[in-house]
């Protein structure tokens, strides 16, 4: 499961594993109290794209679209999000004031579709080893019963 919260939020117990997804450090946050596992700059937004967005809402649409055509250039970047996903709980620290148009949801939806995609084409891919596709089985079956819990509620 993925999630995102703001770097000036408190750190709790139910993050997971905790990465800031921007490229500069949030101001004003001390290293120590941020308690992030990593800081994933190549998964954040260019220079160029973020100072063109810079968090207009009427820009999020296009906004999205170029983030998305930035980060199929470098899986690599991405790639460790989505494994450790698998693993339990992710947490993608931002820290826009914006809590709805930021890089960091718009990574989660990246990410989630790609997840998501995986899911579809466990089976059709032969060529993957057994390891492989039962930890995507794996992975697909706790996002599958994650959105049985989310409709009974």
């Amino acid at each position: 499961m993925i999630q995102v919260k703001r770097a000036y939020e408190e750190p709790s117990k139910d993050d997971g594993e905790r990465f800031l997804v921007e490229r500069l450090w949030p101001r004003g946050v001390k290293k120590e109290n941020l308690q992030v596992q990593e800081w994933l700059k190549n998964v954040a937004p260019s220079k160029e794209l973020r100072e063109w967005f810079q968090h207009d809402p009427a820009k999020w649409a296009e906004f999205r679209k170029r983030y998305f055509r930035e980060l199929k250039k470098d899986p690599d970047a991405w790639q460790p999000l989505i494994t450790q996903s698998r693993r339990g709980r992710v947490t993608l620290i931002y820290s826009a004031h914006d809590t709805e148009h930021n890089n960091a949801v718009a990574l989660k939806e990246f990410l989630d579709k790609k997840i998501k995609g995986n899911c579809k084409r466990a089976d059709v891919n032969e060529k993957k080893t057994e390891q492989m596709k039962r930890e995507n089985y794996n992975g697909c079956r706790a996002i599958s019963a994650l959105a049985i819990l989310m409709e009974n509620l």
